[in-house]
């Protein structure tokens, strides 16, 4: 059996953001070598997430809103964790999205279902985190 591991970097521009990063884990699958296994992504930060779902710009408004409506922003004083940091909602949208996806690596590929693609979700940016992508089968 072989196991691959590649980190990537992204640092979003807002403090908020949605990426795309389903090419990036489809160049780290060729890179491998593997056909047949499985591939994990996963956030290696608190405020951040990985999650699969449609590449459509409306439903990731629709995220957005929905968050910041389960977990606003501010006032920050409405967060017992804020002190030294203001991130507390992005914490708590990070618990909601999720810390990573599983993907089946079938005859070289992703083994997606229609529409499905990778996303990074990024709850407190605007600095460089970390990914982990770690691919492992024959």
């Amino acid at each position: 059996m072989k196991s691959y591991r590649k980190e990537l970097t992204v640092t979003t521009k807002t403090r908020r953001a949605y990426v795309n990063i389903t090419r990036e884990v489809e160049a780290a699958l060729r890179e491998s070598g593997v056909h047949e296994g499985l591939c994990l992504v996963n956030a290696m930060h608190i405020t951040a997430s990985v999650f699969i779902n449609d590449n459509e710009s409306g439903l990731h408004r629709d995220f957005e809103r929905w968050l910041e409506k389960l977990a606003p922003e501010k006032p920050y004083s409405q967060y017992d964790h804020n002190g030294y940091e203001d991130n507390a909602d992005a914490h708590l949208k990070r618990s909601v999205m999720g810390r990573e996806v599983v993907v089946a690596v079938t005859n070289g590929r992703l083994d997606f279902g229609p529409w499905e693609q990778i996303f990074y979700g990024e709850f407190d940016g605007m600095r460089a985190k970390r990914l982990l992508i770690k691919i492992i089968g024959e």
